[in-house]
């Protein structure tokens, strides 16, 4: 019974490490992706539907892990983050690397068991996760690199279900996406910007003040919204015909928590971060997802 409990513990520990439950984020929006490039009363596939799944929870997987090993000697001296597994002594950095490098393995495993477009492009999203791990340390793009990281996951889903760009349909969702997560990865990392400042580290909150990343994390979202509307627009002219009622909900959905974010966080009161950053942000993933996965059903 012991060993079961340990083992149930050190489970929960490599959950925790590699933060699991923040997948909300993006494996929404791919299935999401994955549903629009469908023609509307068709489904993909359920053998496509795992092979995505399994290469979005490997490659979020080896970027967090990735993160947490590069930055455990930082994460040891913030108080925000001194109790995170690795520099606890929760997971050893042994742990820390087979967890990483297996899930790297089951990403290219699955990415492998999808279109060629996507096995071509698989070198791209190895070093997109690769880098965001170290760019903290030499600019204040790092929120940028996280953007393109989970908006080409976007990306991915489209091109798993289609093999091809047609046209630009997944970039414009994919950029609208991206600059959902710069802006409320510019968000998060206004609780550090003390600790970045001191250490010598480039987020944008340390490098301008947390009022103007607030403000330019405003404009991401409005980015993020203006690319999702031309997505629609560019949609409803192609071959798959109109948006339907559950893309049009999804986006004022998503319109208006990002304005609830917005008024959450304060450049002088920052204690409703995490409530802006995971709950909001966690239901405007899901919400777009379920809208429009209602509006296929109902087809």
């Amino acid at each position: 019974m012991s060993f079961i409990k340990h083992v149930q513990s050190k489970l929960t520990h490599y959950a925790n490490l590699v933060r699991l439950e923040h997948t909300i984020f993006a494996l929404p929006f791919a299935m999401t992706a994955l549903l629009l490039a469908n023609l509307p009363t068709c489904f993909p596939s359920l053998n496509t539907l795992l092979w995505v799944i399994l290469a979005m929870v490997g490659g979020r997987t080896y970027a967090m892990g990735l993160n947490r090993l590069a930055d455990a000697h930082l994460d040891a001296l913030n108080p925000r983050t001194a109790s995170r597994e690795i520099p606890a002594g929760l997971v050893s950095k042994t742990e820390a690397w087979g967890l990483t490098i297996g899930a790297l393995t089951l990403m290219i495993f699955a990415v492998w068991q999808l279109p060629l477009l996507c096995k071509q492009l698989l070198p791209v999203a190895v070093l997109i996760l690769t880098l965001y791990s170290y760019t903290k340390r030499f600019t204040s793009l790092c929120h940028l690199v996280l953007g393109l990281a989970l908006g080409s996951s976007a990306i991915g889903g489209w091109l798993a279900q289609t093999g091809a760009w047609q046209g630009g349909l997944p970039i414009l969702f994919g950029a609208s996406v991206a600059l959902w997560v710069m802006g409320f990865d510019v968000i998060y990392a206004c609780q550090d910007t003390d600790f970045d400042r001191s250490q010598g580290l480039f987020s944008l909150p340390a490098q301008v003040g947390i009022e103007t990343a607030l403000t330019l994390s405003r404009w991401m979202h409005v980015g993020s919204m203006v690319f999702l509307l031309v997505f629609a627009w560019q949609y409803s002219h192609s071959a798959y015909g109109f948006v339907g009622w559950g893309f049009c909900f999804a986006t004022v959905l998503m319109g208006i928590l990002l304005i609830r974010e917005h008024r959450l966080v304060k450049a002088d009161d920052l204690s409703r971060v995490n409530q802006a950053f995971f709950t909001l942000n966690g239901q405007i993933s899901v919400g777009f997802f379920a809208f429009v996965l209602l509006e296929r059903l109902s087809q």
